[in-house]
């Protein structure tokens, strides 16, 4: 093999690797918004991207969190998708506007009605739930996710990530809690407790949460597309360099 070839074999192999290492990342399943306030009722979306190239995604499985029970869950119906509602019942009863309630969801289960409406590779659905009341304190509620392919792979979103270490591989969706009056209660338009939010406020929270998740796709493409340019040039020179040995031509 010339040293050419061997230049742009190398540099193929480099920006495959920059390319694989980088996207994966923002490849997970997530909760939108991304924070909300305590006490207060809400519409969370879990954004679903299928990350295999070769396999589409059939059924999504979202566990809520039974130990700071959501008294309220309703469920956006989802074209091409049938669901499932998985009830426990609760140790201490909760109180709420309409009474005592003693059984919550507990998980949902969202599946594919056909292979045609499964989401594809390269694709991502949104699953809509408004929820509430949210505990009162302020925190985090993650629901752990099992996400299923039509080539039967399970992937685990379980992991919750810790102070102070890194993301976890496998990320649970996580929702933050924030106190009523802080600056996230404006941005995200969260209700008061005790009333459903209005369409429009629920349209708010999904742009907010949307324009973000935006903006953070486009600095992380810049990223990588600053990367490969720079590789690159790095490849173009040194396929340069090379031809110009190989002709004897002087290097300054």
């Amino acid at each position: 093999m010339s040293r050419t070839t061997r230049g742009i074999a190398v540099l193929g192999a480099a920006l495959t690797g920059v390319i694989a290492f980088a996207l994966p990342a923002s490849a997970h399943v997530t909760v939108q918004p991304k924070s909300a306030t305590a006490g207060s009722y809400t519409t969370v979306s879990f954004k679903v991207p299928t990350e295999r190239d070769d396999a589409s995604t059939t059924k999504l499985e979202v566990q809520f969190p039974t130990d700071t029970p959501i008294s309220s869950v309703s469920i956006e119906p989802h074209p091409g998708w049938s669901y499932e509602v998985a009830k426990t019942k609760l140790a201490q009863p909760i109180k709420s506007d309409d009474g005592s309630i003693s059984e919550v969801i507990a998980q949902i289960t969202w599946i594919a009605s056909s292979a045609d409406t499964a989401i594809k590779p390269g694709e991502f659905a949104v699953f809509n739930v408004s929820a509430g009341p949210l505990p009162d304190k302020a925190g985090t509620l993650a629901f752990k996710t099992l996400q299923t392919y039509s080539n039967g792979e399970v992937v685990r979103w379980i992991d919750v990530a810790q102070p102070g270490q890194n993301e976890p591989e496998h990320p649970a969706p996580v929702l933050t809690l924030t106190a009523a009056g802080s600056d996230n209660t404006a941005s995200h338009g969260a209700s008061a407790a005790g009333a459903s939010p209005a369409a429009g406020t629920a349209a708010l929270i999904n742009t907010a949460s949307n324009s973000t998740d935006n903006s953070d796709g486009t600095a992380r493409g810049l990223g990588i597309a600053g990367l490969v340019v720079g590789l690159i040039g790095i490849g173009i020179g040194a396929v340069a360099l090379l031809g110009r040995r190989r002709r004897g031509t002087p290097v300054s």
